[in-house]
């Protein structure tokens, strides 16, 4: 039995079992809306570890360990800013959200909500939401299938263009048969299993260290300036605002926000918000855990830094190959890919779900029924896979890159938009388009002029100016939006929000 034919196996039996989840689905599938938002059927467990199977893409296991690597403790105020914002999220978005979009008409994504929220009867919000979703899910999409890639050219020593193939087709496979509910139910598999991995592999790094106090002892050798959170005062205030303000993106990324309108109930989301951040915390945790201490290991093992040298987002492939027999590294190793899985099967979904509802039914078939409208939005999951693949095709890409710009694109130009809309009634269709529009192009601008303030802060600020401006210059908003959002926060308030 050759080294990779373990891993191979271990791959083999946790692909078939994400396609039989798929099939599985299937049959549960019965409308377009069970295809795009599983029929709003989710319990708390689900609905929890979906959204952070969702969340947490190929990044946790590979870009985060390969910060935490490079650059030490300076890189955590990423995930303290990461945490801050999905528990912001979960309390005070997830609630209201489930019950806007219901009350709104049972809008299915976002641009839907925003369309009914707003009572945009020119639908031009309609439109410019959905290019705003397809234009940064398509570089977002593209992050997940080249951290595929990364992962089969690692383990498998195949090329990186054959290895895009191998990444994709499976989370392909799966979400095209089974839709929403194929992809909630994965992400549970999957985000139980991500969790194992990273409570396990950082303990054994330690101790294939030496120990916790030879670990930093070795990692002060290597380097002691990443022991040090502020870098002797190098990282400043500009870098630390810039990272935790990817807290900032969760209010504005669709594929997590459909997972509160998803819901079976307003009564699920306080249990599911605890069991999430309980996740959330762990995992990230051990993802910083594993890039940390990996310092330690390859600094007693030099011999051995030459598997990280060229990529160090490789830490955690790295570790486990090292440090576990081939069958539980298997085991690990699959972690990577039901991260990857989870992420790109929720946001390929969303893509389909816009181009379907909010182009196809919206403009050019109003009264298609639901097989044709499953089809379709099937169809469509596979074209976003497609273009994902012809952007990730460059080998040179780096997955915290990729998912950072995208992240920022829906930070600002939906964030803004999702909580003024939830909380102002004051505000009207031209503010939130001036939000929408102003939030994107600032992202997309302040990239090209090199600051190292990140993007999402610009666009977030610029966002939310935006809203206050077009909605106050423009007119009242008509009294059937007034009502709705009355009888929202009435129905919130009976509920304890």
């Amino acid at each position: 039995m050759t080294a990779s034919t373990p891993l191979l196996i271990t791959f083999a039996i946790y692909l078939l079992a994400m396609v039989g989840i798929g099939i599985a689905a299937y049959r549960s599938t019965n409308s377009f809306d069970d295809y795009i938002l599983g029929g709003r059927s989710l319990g708390s467990y689900v609905t929890a570890l979906s959204a952070g199977a969702s969340d947490m893409s190929g990044w946790l296991l590979l870009g985060l360990p390969g910060a935490l690597y490079l650059g030490g403790l300076s890189e955590a105020w990423i995930a303290i800013g990461l945490i801050l914002g999905a528990w912001c999220n979960w309390k005070f978005v997830a609630g209201p959200l489930r019950v806007y979009t219901e009350k709104t008409r049972n809008a299915l994504t976002l641009p839907d909500y925003f369309t009914h929220r707003f009572d945009d009867r020119s639908r031009v919000l309609r439109v410019l939401s959905a290019l705003v979703i397809l234009v940064f899910f398509a570089v977002y999409c593209a992050s997940g299938i080249v951290a595929g890639a990364r992962l089969f050219e690692s383990v498998f020593g195949v090329p990186y263009a054959q290895a895009l193939w191998w990444g994709a087709a499976a989370t392909i496979l799966y979400t095209l048969i089974g839709g929403f509910l194929a992809v909630s139910w994965t992400d549970t598999v999957q985000a139980s299993l991500m969790l194992f991995a990273l409570v396990l592999t950082p303990v054994i790094v330690i101790v294939g260290s030496g120990g916790f106090d030879t670990s930093m002892a070795a990692i002060r050798a290597v380097d002691p300036a990443r022991l040090d959170p502020f870098k002797g005062g190098t990282l400043g205030v500009v870098g630390i605002v810039s990272l935790l303000a990817w807290g900032l993106g969760y209010f504005g990324q669709p594929h997590i926000l459909a997972r509160f309108m998803a819901a079976d109930d307003l009564a699920t989301i306080p249990k599911a918000r605890r069991i999430g951040m309980t996740w959330m915390v762990l995992c990230l945790f051990g993802a910083m855990a594993v890039g940390f201490f990996g310092i330690a290991y390859f600094g007693e093992h030099p011999g051995q830094s030459g598997m990280v040298r060229d990529n160090p987002e490789r830490v955690f492939i790295a570790l486990a190959e090292l440090l576990f027999n081939p069958w539980i590294a298997g085991v690990l190793l699959s972690a990577i890919l039901a991260a990857i899985m989870s992420t790109l099967s929720c946001q390929l979904l969303v893509c389909s779900s816009a181009l379907t509802e909010d182009f196809y039914k919206g403009f050019l078939r109003p009264r298609a029924g639901q097989r044709e409208l499953v089809w379709f939005g099937r169809a469509m999951v596979l074209s976003v896979a497609l273009l994902a693949m012809w952007i990730a095709r460059d080998p040179d890409s780096r997955v915290l890159g990729l998912v950072s710009y995208a992240w920022a694109g829906f930070g600002a130009a939906f964030g803004p938009v999702v909580l003024f809309s939830l909380f102002w009634s004051r505000m009207t269709r031209n503010g939130a388009l001036a939000g929408m529009v102003v939030g994107a192009v600032t992202v997309i601008l302040w990239k090209q002029t090199g600051s190292p303030l990140y993007e999402m802060v610009p666009g977030f600020i610029a966002a939310s100016v935006a809203i206050v401006l077009g909605s106050v210059l423009d007119r009242v908003p008509v009294a059937q939006v007034r009502e709705t959002h009355a009888q929202v926060h009435a129905a919130l308030a009976e509920n304890g929000y």
